[in-house]
């Protein structure tokens, strides 16, 4: 067996997005949490390994060591949609939610207990506003307190795929290794990897068109919105014209209506499961276990691979261009 060049751990894992790269790379992966049991189902059969479930039931004590820690945590409480919802519902929200809000303290003790060399955390854009910036404070000075020098950055992934898709990445370094490191976010691509019409399948089952009523529905709930000066609406993507679509989130299972493909003749379809893991990056060989609606959530949650591929890369080239390594020495 190849020997590893460092150990890192996965967690809210999803369906594994953010561990490809970091894996391709030579890293080997220690530990995995992730809830959803059908995340779980997907996350088994791409990367051999089951997951843990709940990382608020897990004691720190148990997870092995590690040189990297991974975590796409929940952005629910943190999302624009999310907040709205959440607000006009009378629910609490941020670091108020305590089924969702407070899993970054989760992360904290592990931090705490496991000390890696490296933080690599996902999240969505509006992670920085939420609260007047006070949520993102939080979370910063904590990970400066726990010992780690801190680096954000928001990311749009149409560079990367044919996908306007905004997500904010913080990268840490722990100080007691990497004092005098400077951290500079990749450049964005100079050539897209992907092309829209490329994403797209030569045949389509008819299930993935529109009905009659639905398109209906969409396009009077358009104009009726569009009167009012609102810009909410569905997204009509044409392959011939169109370089990129709107976010793929993870409700796209109840009408497809932010990107809808333009068909000659008949009614706009929504993207198969397929076209949704192309647009998010990930590779063909990668299984779809699960039904329609949960692959939608899946890959609407997901992460986007070439980009965290880059981050990867960058983060692993900066330890390397200052002289350190990522592993962790062994205790004498």
């Amino acid at each position: 067996m190849k020997k590893s060049k460092f150990k890192f751990i996965d967690l809210f894992a999803g369906i594994g997005g953010i561990r490809i790269p970091f894996q391709s790379m030579g890293g080997e992966c220690v530990f995995t949490s992730e809830y959803d049991k059908y995340c779980q189902m997907t996350y088994r059969l791409n990367h051999g390994e089951s997951a843990s479930g709940d990382i608020k039931n897990i004691s720190e004590e148990i997870i092995p060591r590690h040189d990297v820690l991974l975590a796409g945590f929940p952005c629910q409480p943190f999302s624009l949609a999310g907040v709205s919802k959440k607000i006009s519902l009378g629910r609490a929200h941020g670091f108020d939610d305590k089924k969702q809000g407070n899993l970054f303290f989760d992360i904290a003790r592990i931090i705490k207990k496991r000390k890696p060399k490296i933080l690599f955390l996902e999240n969505v854009k509006n992670l920085k506003s939420h609260d007047k910036g006070n949520t993102y404070k939080v979370i910063e000075k904590t990970l400066t307190d726990l010992g780690y020098k801190i680096f954000s950055q928001v990311i749009d992934a149409r560079y990367y795929v044919p996908q306007h898709r905004e997500r904010i990445f913080i990268i840490g370094f722990r100080v007691d290794e990497y004092s005098d490191i400077d951290f500079t976010f990749p450049e964005k691509p100079e050539k897209r990897k992907w092309e829209l019409k490329g994403i797209l399948e030569k045949k389509v089952d008819k299930k993935y068109t529109l009905s009659d009523k639905l398109w209906d529905y969409l396009q009077k709930y358009a104009q009726k919105h569009r009167e009012k000066g609102n810009g909410f609406g569905y997204g009509l993507i044409d392959p011939d014209k169109d370089l990129t679509t709107r976010t793929l989130s993870a409700r796209y299972h109840k009408d497809g209506s932010e990107i809808l493909i333009k068909q000659d003749g008949k009614n706009p379809r929504r993207l198969t499961p397929r076209e949704c893991a192309r647009l998010m990056g990930f590779n063909d060989d990668f299984y779809i276990p699960v039904s329609d609606t949960q692959a939608y959530r899946q890959f609407g949650n997901a992460v986007v691979v070439p980009v965290i591929e880059a981050l990867a890369k960058q983060v692993l080239k900066t330890v390397n261009v200052y002289g350190h390594s990522v592993k962790r020495k062994k205790k004498s």
